[in-house]
């Protein structure tokens, strides 16, 4: 399949300094999305708007949007307040819910893939690519938090309670592009 631009740098196309922006723009997105927070008494994994970002800042950058998450993560263990909650440090990377913060950048990954080869045109590509993310994100996060002591099984510590909220997070974000893209088109 012919390559594709993802739609940001169809919209805005620049230099190796624009593209810097870009991806300092999309980790500051993930990490003001981090602070919406909703936590759970029965989990140390919270809900946040995070993962909303990363499938859309992936799909938006293509693989800038994996560099975007580098960066975030990057940022967080160096000190900035940038996970869940103004969280930051190596110690957050690596406690319970650091599986997640790594199964972002294999979603971005996937799903910044996925753009570059046109699937965040159309809604149902788009869906998979999200559907992928997610499924890579929960992936990384349970197989970590299977590590550490929990008050409840696994699956209800770090999956069950959070698909409701991941579906309508997914299906956003896979609606977004596909209408993004209708607007450019016009």
């Amino acid at each position: 399949m012919i390559a594709a631009r993802p739609i940001v740098l169809v919209v805005l196309p620049g230099s190796l300094i624009w593209k810097l922006v870009l991806v300092l723009a999309g980790s500051a997105l993930i990490a003001l999305a981090a602070q919406i927070r909703i936590p759970l008494l029965f989990s140390p994994v919270p809900v946040t708007g995070q993962t909303f970002a990363v499938l859309l800042v992936a799909a938006a950058l293509g693989r800038l949007g994996l560099a975007s998450v580098i960066a975030y993560l990057v940022e967080g263990a160096l000190g900035l307040p940038v996970f869940a909650g103004g969280g930051f440090g190596v110690a957050t990377i690596v406690g319970p819910t650091g599986g997640y913060l790594i199964g972002f950048a294999l979603a971005a990954a996937l799903i910044g893939s996925a753009a570059e080869r046109g699937w965040d045109r159309h809604l149902g590509t788009a869906l998979a690519a999200m559907l992928l993310g997610e499924i890579a994100i929960y992936v990384c996060g349970l197989a970590w938090l299977a590590r550490f002591p929990l008050p409840v099984p696994l699956l209800d510590a770090g999956l069950i309670p959070f698909i409701p909220g991941d579906l309508f997070k997914m299906v956003l974000a896979a609606v977004a592009l596909p209408g993004a893209w209708r607007l450019v088109r016009r």
